[in-house]
């Protein structure tokens, strides 16, 4: 403490000096920017004749020129577009028969515009070689034999591939080709290959289109059946695929299971003598149809489609349609549903905007019905007007029909009523194959109404035991083959209500009966004390 007070009061007589200021800076002007010579365009190359097909009018232009039915939109010589029944075509010289992008896809309705210049989609007739994807070979070459020459399939002779020449072939009329139809047991050898097997041709939401005719033959000559897988839009229609794929192709159905058909080439088939296909190189853009949805269908005001459109948003869908799906008994179930609702609604949500939009444009053809909306990625379709139940027709039963069995009841006073449709279908299904009858006398004692049950019960015992008796010589019974059991050619044969495969199940047993391993513990527990361990198997 003495220490501290021997100190001055102010320790810090003058504060420290500030730092010296920094010395004074120069600043640099910034480095200018140097002056270029204006951009010049190069020259394009002129070319008086560049080809259109290489000009992308229709993705970023707004391309719109209006057709007509019957319009030859462009044509160059013999090569021609044509706007007519099936949609835009292209006419080739030679060609067996008109081509498009798609044969089993094409809408009713007449297109009204297109949306780029009429041009081909195939490769112009001056290319030295058709289209193969690959670069040309070296000058070097050349001269080297690639192909198998068609003018000589006997011999195994390679030569260059040369460009198609359509019309020059001489191609069999189809019965010929076919040839005789085939037996049932042939029919299950070709297919029972191919149930298994991935090697086969997709069909899509395109449908048939041109490049697949040429991929159905590469597929034939290798075997005599293809494989057809249909996923998507055009499963709503299965006999429209079947009908175009045996037109274009000139094959003939063997099977079908769902949405897979098997389609044969033919007896007499040689690959070496069919017709030749350009090859499409590019999709060409879809031509303009009138809209689906109209603010007033057909049959109503503005009102009264703004009402039920309001009613369709609060109705459940009667079906949620996957992606990539196989829609056989869709238009089955629409009609079905109209049965109990005039309005019917379909979930599409997950499809493709085209997809469900072409799906409408079906329904409204095959079932038929009227659009209503697309709203929120659903199908909202109403019945119509004109529209007709499925169970107003009569009953085909010793001359009786729902009107005769009507008037009856109501004149004996006596009130019949039907539980639903379906009972309907069931009555009016038994009573054609004979398992159910109608009684023409309602007012039966019960000794008379279990003599006409006793009657009813021999009749259809016998109805449903008998087959048609078949008378054959001794001569006829040796030369008797499987040939007489071919293929249908009706086209019932693809009805997807009444029909049923004949050949779903092609699996063979792989042991007698009896002999499983379920077999044997059966009977081990049913043998009681007798049984013993080391007992061999039967």
């Amino acid at each position: 403490m003495a220490i501290l007070a021997s100190l001055p009061n102010n320790l810090f007589s003058s504060l420290p000096s500030p730092p010296p200021p920094p010395p004074p800076t120069t600043i640099k002007p910034p480095i200018p920017i140097p002056k270029y010579p204006p951009l010049t365009k190069s020259p394009k190359p002129s070319n008086p004749n560049p080809n259109p097909a290489f000009k992308t009018f229709h993705r970023r232009s707004k391309y719109y020129k209006p057709v007509k039915h019957g319009d030859v939109v462009s044509s160059d010589g013999d090569r021609s577009v044509v706007v007519g029944d099936s949609g835009v075509s292209y006419q080739l010289p030679g060609a067996p028969f008109e081509f498009q992008y798609s044969y089993s896809e094409i809408p009713r309705a007449k297109p009204i515009a297109i949306r780029e210049p009429a041009f081909l989609p195939f490769a112009p007739p001056t290319m030295p070689r058709p289209w193969t994807g690959k670069p040309p070979l070296k000058k070097s070459t050349r001269k080297i034999k690639l192909f198998e020459s068609p003018s000589n399939p006997d011999t195994k002779q390679l030569q260059m591939l040369k460009p198609y020449e359509l019309g020059n072939f001489d191609v069999k009329p189809r019965e010929e080709v076919l040839g005789k139809p085939l037996s049932r047991a042939e029919r299950h050898e070709l297919v029972k290959r191919h149930v298994s097997s991935n090697r086969q041709v997709n069909l899509g939401r395109d449908g048939l289109t041109h490049n697949m005719l040429e991929l159905i033959h590469s597929h034939w000559r290798r075997d005599p059946v293809c494989k057809v897988r249909c996923l998507g839009v055009p499963t709503v229609d299965m006999r429209n695929v079947s009908r175009v794929l045996q037109e274009k192709t000139g094959g003939k159905i063997i099977l079908r299971t769902g949405g897979v058909l098997y389609l044969f080439r033919g007896r007499h088939y040689d690959p070496h003598n069919r017709p030749k296909y350009p090859v499409m190189l590019w999709k060409p853009a879809t031509p303009v149809y009138p809209k689906l949805i109209q603010e007033a269908p057909e049959g109503l005001t503005k009102e009264e489609a703004d009402e039920l459109r309001m009613k369709g948003k609060k109705l459940p869908p009667i079906c949620k349609l996957a992606k990539n799906g196989v829609y056989l008994t869709l238009v089955k179930d629409v009609r079905n549903a109209f049965e109990e609702s005039p309005l019917v609604k379909i979930d599409c949500r997950g499809l493709h905007a085209s997809d469900y939009k072409k799906l409408g444009a079906k329904l409204k053809e095959l079932v038929p019905c009227v659009l209503l909306s697309f709203d929120d990625e659903q199908i909202l379709i109403w019945r119509g007007h004109g529209w007709k139940s499925m169970y107003q027709g009569a009953l085909t039963s010793s001359g009786h029909t729902s009107e005769s069995i009507a008037n009856d009841t109501d004149c004996s006073g006596i009130r019949s009523s039907i539980s639903s449709p379906r009972m309907t279908q069931l009555w009016r299904r038994a009573i054609e194959l004979s398992k159910a009858v109608l009684l023409e006398d309602i007012e039966l004692g019960p000794d008379d109404l279990l003599k006409v049950v006793e009657e009813f019960a021999t009749v259809s015992q016998v109805t449903e035991h008998s087959y048609p008796a078949v008378i054959v010589s001794k001569e006829d019974s040796r030369n008797r083959d499987h040939e007489d059991e071919d293929y249908s050619e009706d086209d019932d044969y693809f009805d997807d209500e009444e029909s049923e495969d004949d050949y779903v199940d092609f699996s063979q047993k792989s042991a007698p009966p009896g002999s499983l391993p379920v077999d044997f513990l059966a009977e081990q527990f049913t043998d009681g004390d007798d049984w013993r361990p080391n007992r061999s198997r039967r």
